[in-house]
């Protein structure tokens, strides 16, 4: 692996590190480690976002095929972080965020389609992701309207059902 897919990966470690403590009861949400986990990923995120994918698709956009559909997820994803998480949407996360993890650090994944790009230039992104600003997030909202916009971004990237328990 190059040293954006190591740096992102290791990131995606302690991120899972996190999760698994906030989820390792399946009756209740664990909230310390929980909170550490939804800020330390909307930092990955903001970090994949405007830094990695937008330095790769000014570079040579058509390199980064994978770059929508990591949009889409990662809109699946930052929705979910929106309302007091429960197990139910503990469950949802897990359910998105593996397989886009794994997308994302394959041979042939985000991470790689982003470096071919970079080509010299990727040096200079790894230095802006050390570099990156965590990203607080603000107070939990719940109700109707946020269950329906996280069905709506469910939907849009492919995980229709997920939903539906929310």
């Amino acid at each position: 692996m190059a040293a954006i897919s190591d740096f992102l990966a290791e990131d995606h470690d302690r991120l899972d590190a996190f999760f698994r403590k906030a989820s390792a009861d399946p009756s209740r949400v664990d909230t310390e480690p929980y909170e550490a986990f939804r800020r330390g990923l909307l930092k990955h995120v903001g970090m994949e976002e405007l830094i990695l994918i937008a330095a790769a698709r000014r570079l040579a956009p058509e390199a980064v095929p994978l770059a929508a559909r990591a949009r889409l997820d990662h809109a699946a994803l930052t929705s979910l972080l929106i309302p007091t998480p429960t197990p139910a949407i503990l469950s949802v996360i897990r359910a998105v965020l593996e397989p886009h993890n794994e997308m994302e650090e394959r041979t042939d994944g985000l991470y790689a389609q982003c470096e071919r790009a970079l080509g010299a230039e990727a040096e200079a992104a790894l230095a802006r992701l050390r570099a990156a600003p965590d990203i607080p997030p603000a107070s939990h909202v719940d109700g109707p309207h946020v269950t329906a916009s996280i069905r709506r971004a469910l939907t849009a990237a492919g995980h229709d059902g997920l939903g539906r328990n929310l």
